[in-house]
């Protein structure tokens, strides 16, 4: 269940995925341009991402930065991994995210690492298949966390108390 969160009093810390440079060819010549893709959150189950075009690295990745505080989501943690696995797709790109026993680690590579770890999740298993474009990496990887729902949602949609549900 997505669920936007409002970024005044936290704080948050940013994760460069990906920089990729652009050039566009004019009769005056090359013209060179950034694309920074930006990760940022707390640890603590909020995450977001950003997209920052500009003529400069520095200024590419702050204006990602600032796109990425703009589209926070909340994401459920249970004891540091997530609730249940889930699969989602982006593009071309396929994330597949299982939750895993304490002190297994983080098990992700590249685009996906920066996303969970910059959302607090320290032990999960997960796998990406098809494109390993970051952009589409990263959007896939917040789009399966956006499905997650824990129990206290689930309880709360279908107008049951927790505790029915855990003592029968």
């Amino acid at each position: 269940m997505e669920q936007k969160v409002n970024n005044t009093d936290l704080e948050l810390k940013d994760r460069l995925v990906a920089i990729n440079r652009v050039t566009k060819v004019t009769k005056g010549g090359r013209t060179f341009s950034f694309a920074a893709i930006v990760v940022v959150g707390d640890e603590n189950g909020i995450v977001g991402w950003g997209l920052g075009k500009a003529n400069e690295v520095t200024t590419a990745i702050s204006k990602g930065i600032e796109a990425a505080k703009k589209n926070l989501i909340k994401v459920p943690v249970l004891k540091g991994t997530i609730p249940h696995e889930q699969v989602a797709r982006f593009g071309g790109a396929q994330v597949y995210m299982q939750p895993a026993s304490s002190g297994t680690g983080l098990v992700a590579g590249g685009a996906m690492r920066a996303v969970l770890e910059s959302a607090g999740i320290h032990d999960v298993l997960a796998k990406s298949k098809g494109s390993s474009n970051p952009h589409n990496l990263v959007k896939a990887t917040i789009a399966a966390l956006k499905e997650m729902r824990d129990a206290r949602t689930i309880a709360a949609q279908r107008g049951v108390s927790l505790d029915k549900v855990f003592n029968g």
